[in-house]
């Protein structure tokens, strides 16, 4: 019988305690080498940590574990992971995108990617029918973000899986907003999962990490191989640091799920506050997808309000929210998109997406929701 979710996040699927010595906690070993008895025989198993590590190894069945995956491996960022999975195509694929990407991403795939001659198609992933008329015979795979960075754009993950692989080619699922807690996008049919690890995975707003999960083992030994010879791999103490925000990863997710629904629903009444972007919204054009491919609504929210300039003062008079740019932490923070995330994407793209002088982002942290309330409320009323 296969443990729950939430016993997994503290246990993986190992034994309880870590070899001789019982450890609760996995160790760190923070060492480069592993010796060798004798030529061609290593009792440990490991070699060199920039290829393997156990506490990165325990760390990557860990979220084998929680995305169902055959395999995972652990990146020195998201970035890094995302980029390995491009690696694995050729000059000449076509690879489908999400139109709403994270900003990096986004300038990874114009500045990387096309020049090593991959062909980038970005289009609504939201609507099956544009990313059928998409496919091309060099179609080699559909990369989405659901729910998309910013603006909380839902995409059906099974009609992604079903044209992708009736066609050949792979799907990719950015799954970090969700993370596994609400979402495990390989159990609807996805080849690929990604993760930017700094984000609900590590949970604390104190290390950087990115994971790509594979549901087929000769596509992880691919990205192993990538991984080992690139060397962007997650270094022993990060390691242990996210594996430890794993183990509360249950129930940040429902606590900062709990306090997004109350802001989102304040939001909605607040006169400064023009549109609301929350897939937990019942008049959200993807909340019944949603619904259908997930177990909650997760804690981001996107919010438009009726100027620049209500904008710029919530962004200087908050005080227990913090404006920084990322998420998924215990800390409520506040981004800018159109400068802090997105700045690479072209105006006028930004602009067909709604991404815009007015529009603000919004990781709900742990705090007493009460206090997130007062404090939007003061920044917005405030001079």
């Amino acid at each position: 019988m296969k443990n729950s979710l939430e016993t997994r996040c503290i246990h993986g699927d190992t034994h309880k305690y870590q070899e001789g010595s019982r450890a609760i906690s996995i160790p760190i070993y923070q060492t480069a080498s592993f010796s060798h008895v004798e030529l061609g025989h290593n009792t440990s198993g490991f070699d060199y940590t920039r290829e393997s590590n156990p506490t990165r190894q325990h760390l990557e069945e860990t979220v084998s574990s929680l995305e169902g995956a055959a395999d995972t491996t652990a990146f020195s960022s998201g970035m890094a992971a995302i980029t390995a999975f491009f690696e694995l195509f050729h000059p000449g694929d076509q690879i489908i995108c999400s139109e709403d990407l994270y900003g990096g991403t986004v300038r990874l795939l114009h500045n990387v990617e096309e020049k090593n001659g991959l062909t980038i198609s970005f289009v609504d992933t939201t609507n099956p029918d544009k990313v059928e008329a998409a496919i091309t015979p060099e179609t080699r795979a559909i990369y989405i973000e659901t729910p998309s960075n910013p603006m909380m754009n839902v995409t059906d993950i099974r009609a992604c899986a079903e044209l992708a692989h009736r066609h050949g080619a792979l799907l990719a699922v950015d799954n970090t907003f969700l993370s596994p807690y609400w979402q495990n996008p390989i159990a609807l049919g996805a080849d690929f999962v990604l993760h930017s690890g700094t984000k609900f995975l590590a949970g604390h707003n104190d290390t950087i990490a990115g994971f790509l999960s594979s549901a087929d083992p000769q596509w992880g030994a691919k990205v192993r191989l990538i991984a080992k010879t690139v060397g962007n791999t997650l270094a022993p103490f990060d390691s242990w640091l996210v594996l430890r925000g794993i183990k509360t990863l249950s129930v940040r997710m429902e606590r900062q799920q709990e306090n997004a629904e109350a802001l989102a629903e304040w939001l909605l009444k607040n006169p400064h506050v023009s549109h609301v972007y929350y897939i937990g919204l019942k008049d959200h054009p993807g909340f019944a997808v949603n619904s259908a491919q997930s177990r909650g609504a997760g804690s981001m929210i996107s919010f438009s309000v009726d100027s620049k300039e209500t904008a710029l003062k919530l962004l200087k008079n908050v005080k227990v929210i913090t404006f920084a740019e990322s998420l998924g932490g215990t800390e409520s923070l506040l981004t800018y998109p159109v400068l802090q995330t997105h700045p690479d994407v072209p105006k006028e793209v930004r602009e067909h997406l709604g991404i815009t002088e007015t529009l603000l982002r919004l990781s709900v942290g742990l705090e007493g929701v009460e206090d997130l309330i007062a404090d939007l409320e003061q920044a917005l009323e405030g001079e």
